[in-house]
């Protein structure tokens, strides 16, 4: 597949946000123009909320953005807006990098080209998935090892949910199946909060979310962290071993966050966004405000994350493949 060659998770609370019109930097100053970030799904989940805080560090920067939330097909609808849009650096979309990267390999008919729809400006986060199993599950499984003896021993149990079908956590789901044998059935569901009750209601066993969805839990003894999916350990988790560490070194993957401008944006206006985007990480606030729900900062060059985003769809085109899941929506 060619290079992505022309595309391109505080302080505030999300009320005092979601309200205002951000003002954003130098380059827009000078134009009089105003930013506008697109995000495909509802205000206050992270993906919202890391637009809404990179907005407000703008705003303190002296330059004026909005949030626009196009929610529906799980972001694909806002995605797909973002060719339709002018490659003035005016309008632009936060999207999580699965959407380049798994989306194209799940979804048969997928409303934009990965490649040719999309310039990347930079991730802003990264965020990590893990297992955990819901105190349900005997006492006596405190281990991933545990976790698959146990299943094995009963069979009936051999399930797990994540917050979509499509996510990265049902693949990494998928993996763990196959490296184990233990031929997990997946249920996927229709966001992180619905999944989140039922395995804290013990109506499903386990569950492959994000480090974020566990953590106002974690000292609460209604569930049970098992892995994450990082190279290294979370610093969130930093008692939780990844799944490499436990033997399963195959089963890796990480999240990210970015913001890409319209295909046919010129490299000048590129090169403004990066360094807007930059400027925002060094915000102590924004990055408390990221810490806060689990978001670690991440950022690459546009160049670089091209790469890292051919790099990711090379990665999990064959784990779909082998999974056999397609969706026609």
């Amino acid at each position: 597949m060619n290079t992505l060659s022309r595309r391109r998770f505080g302080a505030a609370s999300l009320a005092t946000l979601a309200a205002s019109a951000w003002p954003l930097t130098s380059w827009a100053q000078a134009t009089g123009s105003t930013r506008k970030i697109i995000v495909g799904y509802p205000a206050g989940g992270t993906l919202d909320q890391t637009a809404r805080r990179v907005a407000e560090a703008w705003r303190q920067q002296g330059t004026t953005t909005m949030v626009d939330n196009r929610s529906g097909a799980a972001g694909r609808l806002a995605n797909s807006q973002l060719k339709r849009e002018r490659g003035d650096g005016a309008t632009l979309l936060c999207t999580h990098t699965s959407a380049l990267s798994i989306y194209p390999h799940v979804y048969s008919k997928l409303m934009y080209d990965a490649v040719a729809d999309f310039v990347p400006i930079s991730p802003v986060v990264s965020a990590t998935c893990a297992l955990a199993i819901s105190n349900a599950v005997p006492a006596s499984v405190r281990t991933l090892a545990d976790y698959v003896k146990w299943v094995r021993q009963s069979p009936d149990h051999a399930m797990y949910a994540s917050p979509a079908a499509g996510s990265m956590a049902h693949f990494l789901g998928f993996q763990l199946s196959e490296a184990t044998g233990l031929k997990l059935q997946h249920v996927g569901y229709r966001g992180s909060a619905p999944a989140m009750n039922d395995m804290l209601g013990g109506q499903i066993p386990a569950y492959l979310g994000f480090v974020a969805d566990f953590l106002p839990y974690m000292q609460s003894g209604k569930l049970r962290i098992l892995a994450v999916s990082g190279e290294k350990r979370s610093r969130f988790m930093p008692g939780v071993p990844t799944f490499p560490e436990q033997g399963f070194g195959a089963i890796t993957g990480i999240e990210s966050y970015g913001i890409f401008a319209p295909p046919g944006t010129p490299e000048a206006v590129v090169k403004t966004l990066h360094e807007d985007v930059m400027a925002s990480t060094r915000n102590q606030a924004l990055v408390a405000g990221f810490e806060e729900v689990g978001l670690e900062l991440f950022t690459l060059s546009p160049k670089a994350y091209e790469r890292y985003i051919q790099a990711e769809r090379d990665k999990w085109g064959p784990v779909v493949r082998a999974s056999g899941f397609k969706s026609e929506e």
